[in-house]
Formats: structure tokens, sequence, C-alpha cells
């Protein structure tokens, strides 16, 4: 399956803005570490796009996400991507045996809370955003108080990566697609890149 065709099932399945620019993160944030691990790119970006595409038609967890499996088959995604994509739901109890499946778990959660404290910034940006800033508001638990700072602490200890480290490298990821995620705020993009 093509990023093309990956983003047209999303855009069939979910009519919520902000939700797909949360599957946008997670995409960003697998490619980042794909990169970074020497994986495959293109299989670890699709699995963070679909993750969640069926949460408007399945919005509970005995639903979400083993019903969109049909769906995901149907529209020709291999049995192993969509068990990875299982395996991001702990109710299912699918073992994040690989590397790639512990990604998914770590950066699924941890992009909502990045995207908050981007949103009550004076820039409203990724641009300056620095995990510092995550970590001043982490304890705070009011803050974004849907986001679960157990699950994402135990995911990065899963996945192997100091949870800070990892919070930097979501920023990161999510600063390259910031115009598609609504947070460049009212700043430039950085001249060089990361």
């Amino acid at each position: 399956m093509t990023r093309e065709e990956a983003l047209s099932i999303v855009r069939e399945f979910v009519k919520n803005e902000n939700l797909i620019r949360h599957m946008l993160s997670v995409e960003a944030a697998m490619r980042f570490y794909a990169e970074k691990f020497g994986e495959d790119v293109e299989t670890w970006g699709l699995l963070g796009l679909l993750h969640d595409f069926d949460w408007e038609i399945h919005p509970t967890l005995e639903q979400h996400p083993q019903d969109g499996a049909p769906i995901l088959r149907a529209r020709g995604l291999s049995e192993e991507l969509i068990e990875d994509i299982l395996s991001h739901a702990d109710h299912l109890h699918i073992p994040r045996n690989t590397l790639r499946r512990r990604a998914l778990y770590a950066c699924d959660e941890i992009t909502g809370l990045i995207t908050a404290v981007a949103l009550v910034r004076p820039s409203r940006s990724l641009y300056d955003l620095e995990a510092s800033s995550i970590k001043k508001k982490w304890k705070d638990k009011t803050f974004a108080a849907g986001t679960n700072r157990e699950d994402m602490e135990r995911a990065a200890q899963e996945f192997g990566v100091d949870l800070w480290e990892h919070v930097q490298n979501v920023i990161l990821a999510m600063r390259r697609i910031a115009p598609e995620l609504g947070l460049e705020g009212n700043l430039r993009p950085p001249a060089q890149s990361q």
C-alpha cells in the first residue's frame, strides 16, 4: 500500500481534522525513528498514518482498532502491518515484540501532549518548542488531562529511549510537517530544518 492510498483511507473514514493531524504527527514520528534506526521509512510511516483511521466509526475499546482490521484487509494492507496496528491497543494484549510495534506505541499518545503544549505557547508553534516546555507541563495533571503520562513513560521505557530524549525526537519529527499540523504559529521555519 502506498502513502497516497493510506491517506485516502484516512480521509474516507476520518472527518475530524484534529484526528487527521494526530495521525500525521504519529506518521512523522514513525518516519523519524525509521530513519534513526535504519528501518523502512515507508512501512513505519504507514503504521503511524493508519493506526487510528477507524476511531470515528469505532470509538470504543470494544471496537477500536480491532473492527478496523477487516477494512484494512479488504484494502490490501498486509496481515503483519494490521497486527502491528492492533498492538498499539493495550486491551488486545498483542505483544509489542518488535521495534516497530514499540515505536508505534511510544509515538502515539505523546504527540497529543506535544500538540497541546505548542498550542498554549505565545508562538503557537513547534519551531520554538523544546522538551523542557513539555517537562514543565508534565506534572500538571489538569493540563491535557486526557493524556496518560504513566502510559507515555512506560511506552518510552519499552521502546528503550529516555523519555525526554523521546519527547525531543518527536518534537523534531513534528516540526518537519508543522504547516500540515497547523503548528507553525506566528514563527517562520528555522533556516536549517532538522
